[in-house]
């Protein structure tokens, strides 16, 4: 079954990676790919007062410009939304300067449906079921993302697996519950994480924010967040310390990248400073 839901009251996995280095963000340089970069300034040009006029007026056209093209986002849900909750509540405390422009669920019952449309965040139902192959769930899922204009998709809390198009690559985020490479691959997530912590007994856990590949929890890694494994832990208590981190780290990912600061080279994620 496919289903698009719209409210009416609208708020305002390659791993053949070799040598390569991408820009992320809606500030200049341009992402990759857009054939719209600004051009460079005109030649200075002053009145009586000294003032630079083209200059100013070339800042402030494309300053114009970023203003109305906020940093687009599509999330990719299956259960109860919590991830999607909490960007929702960072965008509106002004802490992640992005829009939210499609979320997009694998199950009707996911109870992130109805976040996003108390949010008035476009949604729509994508079901593995409805279709033969990986393939076609696939290209169902991003052909939405494209119509929506997104720039990047986040998986938050999305468990089918999905086969990302080449024109997506480094366009797709991931977050998982230990600090990749430990703990991760086919089968562990949720609460096989967290027992797989206690059962080691490692000192240390916490959380990854990495660019998805084709591979489970393989792309480069952009944030981690550690949390301490205490001695009393279950796997309860110790989701809710690492989901703590989960709601710090996930959107200071996002944050890096809408404002331009991330790039990758081969595996290695850098970080422009300020």
């Amino acid at each position: 079954m496919i289903s698009q839901k719209t409210s009416k009251n609208r708020g305002g996995d390659s791993p053949h990676r070799h040598s390569r280095a991408l820009l992320f963000g809606n500030i200049a340089p341009a992402r990759v790919g857009d054939s719209a970069a600004p051009a460079m300034p005109p030649p200075l040009r002053k009145n009586r007062a000294g003032v630079t006029l083209a200059i100013t007026v070339w800042l402030s056209h494309h300053m114009d410009i970023a203003r109305m093209k906020p940093y687009r986002i599509a999330v990719l849900i299956s259960g109860g939304g919590t991830t999607l909750r909490n960007f929702v509540e960072k965008i509106n405390a002004g802490r992640l300067p992005v829009e939210i422009a499609l979320v997009v669920s694998s199950s009707p019952a996911a109870r992130g449906l109805q976040i996003a449309a108390d949010a008035g965040i476009p949604s729509a139902v994508v079901e593995r079921k409805t279709f033969a192959s990986q393939e076609e769930f696939s290209r169902e899922i991003f052909d939405r993302c494209r119509r929506a204009k997104a720039d990047l998709v986040a998986m938050a809390g999305f468990l089918k697996r999905v086969t990302i198009p080449d024109d997506f690559a480094d366009r797709v985020v991931n977050i998982h519950p230990a600090l990749v490479p430990a703990f991760c691959g086919q089968g562990f997530y949720g609460h096989h994480v967290h027992e797989a912590v206690l059962a080691y007994g490692a000192k240390l856990s916490g959380c990854t924010v990495h660019f998805a590949d084709n591979q489970y929890d393989h792309g480069p890694v952009i944030v981690q967040q550690t949390v301490p494994v205490l001695d009393d832990d279950t796997p309860d208590t110790l989701a809710a310390r690492v989901f703590e981190a989960e709601c710090e780290a996930y959107p200071e990912a996002l944050r890096l990248i809408a404002t331009g600061r991330v790039s990758v080279e081969g595996r290695r994620v850098r970080i422009k400073p300020e």
